[in-house]
Order: C-alpha cells, then structure tokens, then sequence
C-alpha cells in the first residue's frame, strides 16, 4: 500500500486520479516550454538596404570609372608628347578690353566734381564762433580773476623755487653737487671763502683767550710756589 499512488485530494478511484494527474502534469510542462515572454530581447531585425548601401556602391563605381578615364586621356597626351616631342603653343597676344570703360570714366569725373564742389563749399564757409573774441573775453576775466586775487598769479610757482634754492644752498655748504652748472660751483666756493674768513677772527679770539688762561694758570702756581718756600 506504501508503493501506491497517493492523490492529494480524495478520490474513488486511484489510478483514473493518477492518470488525470500525469495528464495535467503534462499539460502544464507543455505550455511552459511553449510560453512566450512579454518582452522581446531578441536581436533587432536587420535591413538589407541599412548595409549594403547600392546608392553609395553606384557613385562610388562613376568616381573610379571618371578618374580612369581622366588618367587614360592623361596617358595619351603623355605619350603623344614622347613621341612627337610636344607642340605646345603657349602664346597669347589678346590684350584685355573693357566693355564699360568709358561709363565708370565717366562716373569717376562726376564723383570728382561732386567731392570738389563739398570740399569748396566747407573751405568756403564762414565759422560761426569769433575764437578771437573769446581769447580777448578770457583775457579780461583773467586780469578781473587777478585783481580780486588776495595773492599774485601762481604765486605757489614762486615760494616753491625759493624752497628749492634754500635746500640748495644748505646742500652747498660743504660740498657742490655733481649736476651743478661751472657758475653754480663759482659761487658756492664764493660763499664757502667767504666764511671760512669770517669764522678765522672767531678762532683768532679763541686762541688768545686760551693763551689769557694758561698764562694766569703759570702766574697762580709761581706764586703758590714761593709762599711755600717763604714758609
């Protein structure tokens, strides 16, 4: 009883169920195999006319019959040129003509007359601004400007050349400049004698007064020395 066919759900007869079963079974493996899938991943369907382009092939096929023609009418001359060592006339006597020479001569002479007339016209005409009367305007508001001014016209031009002569002189004391003019350097050797001579009275002075002192200095210590010998 172990060995025999046990249905999952009861039944009369077990062998009719075991048989309907295998058939179900079957049934159910076949249409497996045979199932389709809801999306295709097979390779995509290949066009005859996407590789083997025949358009492309024809003008291909033109291009190549052009270039062996133009190289066998090449050869030809080549060899005819061998042959007969060439005749080749290379002359050109024609001169070059112009069919509308005379109508741009023409618009050329009335484009000058034209250019001609403006330019008369513009050298011809009077300015409308007298540039005269307002120099002369300016002049006046400048004299005006100048004596209302509490201080002379660029008189800042005037203190600063004074500054610069002051801090040249201070400079030029002990020694003159290298950029100094030969008038310059005459002059500050000048101003240099001139005190130089007025400081030697000052140190003729000095050295009087110091010989006063050492004299008065010798004239104490005798006189110390002969009250110690009266003593």
């Amino acid at each position: 009883m172990h060995r025999a066919y046990q249905p999952i759900l009861p039944s009369h007869n077990k062998l009719l169920q075991q048989k309907w079963d295998d058939t179900y079974y079957n049934e159910h493996r076949r249409k497996v195999h045979s199932a389709k899938p809801m999306v295709d991943t097979g390779a995509p369907q290949t066009y005859v006319h996407m590789h083997l382009k025949m358009k492309k092939l024809q003008l291909e096929e033109e291009r190549l019959s052009t270039i062996e023609r133009d190289n066998r009418i090449l050869l030809e001359k080549m060899s005819f040129i061998m042959r007969t060592r060439g005749r080749v006339d290379n002359k050109n006597d024609y001169v070059s003509k112009s069919l509308n020479r005379e109508k741009r001569q023409r618009e050329l002479l009335r484009v000058t007359r034209e250019n001609q007339a403006i330019l008369n016209r513009i050298t011809m005409r009077e300015p409308e601004y007298n540039h005269a009367k307002w120099e002369r305007d300016w002049q006046e508001a400048e004299a005006l400007m100048d004596n209302i001014g509490r201080y002379p016209k660029n008189w800042w031009k005037e203190v600063e050349k004074q500054r610069k002569r002051k801090t040249k002189r201070k400079a030029g004391v002990h020694s003159a400049p290298v950029g100094d003019s030969p008038r310059e350097a005459d002059s500050k050797r000048k101003e240099q004698a001139s005190t130089a001579e007025a400081s030697r009275p000052k140190d003729k002075k000095k050295k009087a007064q110091a010989s006063d002192v050492t004299s008065s200095s010798s004239s104490s210590s005798d006189s110390d020395k002969n009250q110690s010998n009266a003593s």
